[in-house]
């Protein structure tokens, strides 16, 4: 890897071959809203590399994701189920590609050269413009949290939290607790190596072995957990419910004038909109909607009468 580099961001979005023209949609507001970042790494399946080639140019540096995994894990070619690639090893049971991505994106933050990161999922787009100058190195770090938000209603990310607190020697955590997963998060070198670290230290395997053998993880819940409650990071970090990007979780359809809608009462402080990929709305119609929000005239302020 590259010479690290102090007080810069870059950032990292893990892809593969379903999300190849929802990536194109994201790259290209990117380039058009997007300020102050290092590079843009894109990180795919090594056998989905030619897809993604043509992306590969100026801040935009295409990797594979074998560079970011462990050697003894190797990708099953032939074995696909509910759309998903599978990975094998002799030290532990068979992960996903949902996994492999979460190994991916920790690893890539822990080995490259930038001091943080912005971590942005391929099924988000963005509306308005972005600084990443406010996110980096000694600028407080923002953790995002969604209060409460894990529990019985959402039992995967019940055990998600369960699993973090294990990982990381904390007591058992009572319930409902914070959720720390969103569309885009913001992560810092330096605490990766830190979680990573306390992980290997209470397991005494390496990181990627121990996540893989529990299988039942999330990378960012394991990240919010870890930054929350070590004493060492407090003054580093703030807390917000404020999230970046504006979320579509539903599965029914949309229409230009619903996006339209949501773009139109986003908060300011989104600036990125996520329709989730297992929805059926075309990615045409989210592309025609975003335009016209965009070109739309800006509205001068009303003068207030005396």
């Amino acid at each position: 890897m590259m010479t690290h580099v102090a007080g810069t961001v870059s950032l990292i979005t893990p892809s593969y071959r379903e999300d190849l023209e929802r990536s194109a949609l994201l790259f290209d507001s990117v380039d058009r809203h997007v300020r102050s970042f290092e590079r843009h790494y894109v990180i795919v399946h090594d056998d989905d590399l030619g897809l993604f080639k043509s992306f590969h140019r100026g801040r935009r540096v295409v990797l594979p994701a074998s560079d970011f995994l462990p050697r003894w894990l190797r990708q099953v070619p032939w074995v696909h189920w509910r759309n998903r690639q599978y990975w094998w090893s002799l030290k532990a049971r068979p992960v996903s590609g949902w996994h492999t991505q979460q190994l991916v994106k920790i690893d890539a933050a822990a080995r490259l050269p930038e001091d943080r990161f912005c971590l942005i999922d391929s099924d988000n787009v963005f509306f308005r413009d972005f600084d990443v100058a406010a996110l980096a190195n000694p600028n407080i770090l923002p953790v995002h949290v969604y209060r409460n938000g894990a529990g019985e209603h959402r039992p995967r990310h019940l055990k998600w939290v369960q699993t973090s607190h294990r990982l990381l020697g904390l007591e058992e955590p009572s319930f409902p607790a914070d959720d720390y997963i969103d569309q885009i998060i913001v992560w810092d070198k330096a605490i990766i190596n830190a979680m990573t670290a306390r992980i290997e230290a209470l397991s005494h395997r390496g990181w990627a072995e121990t996540l893989c053998r529990v299988r039942n993880f999330s990378e960012y819940m394991i990240y919010g957990t870890f930054i929350t409650r070590e004493p060492s990071l407090v003054g580093r970090y703030k807390v917000t419910t404020d999230s970046f990007c504006r979320t579509y979780w539903d599965d029914d359809a949309l229409r230009e004038r619903d996006i339209a809608a949501m773009l139109k009462s986003a908060a300011p402080h989104e600036v990125a909109l996520c329709v989730q990929s297992f929805n059926p709305t075309p990615l045409s119609v989210i592309s025609r909607a975003l335009r016209a929000f965009e070109t739309q005239p800006v509205e001068a302020p009303r003068l207030k009468s005396a």
